[in-house]
């Protein structure tokens, strides 16, 4: 549980290792911890705010890496100490290793404050021993060697579990598996989608209010209408996001519209749609003519969809709670564009939730992979004839991915489209198939695959 009071840097360390509690031990979201925590506490300094962030986001990256360090240096194994003093000493080796700005000494002194206070005092002198020795032979680690545990050394260096690594591997080889997982690593600028409706004096005007606001705004290279964010604290206050000028969308995302050949007046229906950006991204494609249906599970999801929605100001898109495994007989043949962006692994994001990692197993891969298959077994019979099914996902998983299509096209009506046409020119060589996997570390996106399927006539 979260514990309440006014916070400072000294208390901030202590907010962090309950979120960390939170995270890891009962399994909790970290985008959804670390969002909720920050609007609770908004009242914090913001160099306190970026502290607990940078530490707690650091620390779920480089957790694996953090107890290989640990277990060198302490008698009792990362996995036999207690919840509490196993996350304060992956918190406080996270800033030793990884954060210079901070003073060793402070660290450790802090840490073994923070175990005192939390009725640990017996474990005051453990605490201090194991991070005073490793501040003194930090650049003595024994890490894995690369030339001869390629396996080993990726894992533990980048904090991959093992057999994820060797799944990455033997799936993209060992070079392009290791510019992903250091793309995982990089710190990402948020990524926005400027209404398309914008003219460029309405968008220049926009984007030197955001800079005059401090933050940084570059124009991504794939798309005209997607821009990249750095130095900002929150979207709300950023000008234009009230009155709907923009939403936050990776440019993979955005992809799936421009991919989708959507036209004036088509019928779109999105079957997963929270928390909107295809819908509404699909509602512009249209100019105000044609409709878009924008559906999900749960009736949060289809309020989130619902507040963007209201937001954007779109007027040619409903919502409705809707199982995407139910088959909806009112709308068999009708849709021109049926977008499936079906609930996936995520392992193509991981840069952005990385306790993802820690989570995922074969056995939900598996899991999910049987679902996205019921949900496509249903979701076709949407699409008129002629018309096109856009199956995406935001993960670099073959089972999720090339593998679904393949077993979806020997099953049902519809043949693989190129949509190389439809693609920036940085990615037009790709896509001819009907298939694209984006890749972190190889394309400037989130891990993301995106499969174009044309109904038989």
């Amino acid at each position: 549980m979260i514990r309440k009071g006014i916070y400072n840097l000294e208390n901030t360390r202590e907010l962090a290792v309950d979120m960390l509690l939170e995270i890891v031990e009962k399994n909790n979201y970290s985008h959804l911890m670390i969002r909720d925590v920050l609007n609770k506490y908004n009242y914090m300094d913001g160099r306190d705010k970026a502290f607990l962030k940078r530490v707690t986001e650091g620390t779920l990256e480089r957790m694996i890496q953090i107890d290989y360090a640990l277990d060198q240096f302490s008698r009792v194994p990362v996995s036999k100490m207690k919840p509490f003093i196993r996350n304060l000493l992956r918190m406080s080796v996270y800033q030793l290793l990884f954060m210079d700005a901070v003073p060793d000494s402070a660290v450790c002194n802090e840490a073994v404050k923070l175990a005192g206070k939390r009725g640990f005092r017996s474990l005051q002198g453990f605490v201090n021993g194991v991070l005073r020795n490793i501040s003194r032979n930090k650049q003595e680690i024994s890490w894995p060697k690369e030339e001869k545990d390629p396996v080993s050394y990726l894992s533990v260096m980048y904090s991959m579990p093992k057999w994820l690594t060797e799944k990455f591997i033997n799936e993209l080889g060992i070079q392009q598996t290791k510019n992903m997982f250091q793309s995982f690593l990089d710190i990402s600028p948020v990524t926005i989608r400027l209404k398309e409706s914008l003219d460029e004096k309405e968008k220049d005007h926009l984007i030197k209010e955001m800079e005059a606001g401090k933050a940084v705004v570059k124009k991504h290279s794939y798309l005209d209408y997607a821009y990249c964010l750095e130095n900002i604290e929150g979207m709300e206050s950023l000008p234009g996001f009230s009155e709907g000028l923009f939403t936050v969308q990776d440019v993979s995302s955005m992809l799936v519209c421009e991919c989708a050949g959507i036209k004036e007046k088509d019928y779109v229906i999105d079957v997963c749609a929270s928390p909107g950006g295809k819908a509404l991204h699909a509602a512009e494609k249209l100019k105000n003519t044609g409709f878009v249906s924008a559906r999900d599970l749960t009736f949060h999801k289809v309020e989130l969809i619902q507040d963007n929605i209201d937001r954007m100001k779109a007027c040619n898109i409903e919502t409705f709670v809707q199982d995407a495994k139910d088959l909806c007989s009112g709308d068999i043949e009708k849709a021109d564009v049926v977008i499936a962006d079906l609930p996936c692994s995520g392992l193509g994001i991981m840069g952005k939730k990385a306790d993802i990692k820690y989570h995922v197993s074969s056995e939900s891969l598996m899991q999910l992979q049987c679902l996205q298959r019921e949900i496509l077994s249903v979701v076709w019979q949407y699409v008129k004839p002629g018309g096109t099914l856009l199956y995406s996902t935001c993960t670099v998983n073959k089972g999720e991915n090339e593998e679904n299509v393949k077993w979806f096209l020997e099953n049902f009506p519809f043949q693989a489209e190129d949509f190389s046409a439809f693609l920036p020119e940085e990615l037009a060589k790709e896509g001819k198939d009907g298939m694209l996997q984006l890749l972190p570390g190889k394309h400037k996106t989130d891990g993301f695959f995106i499969a174009k399927l044309r109904r038989e006539v």
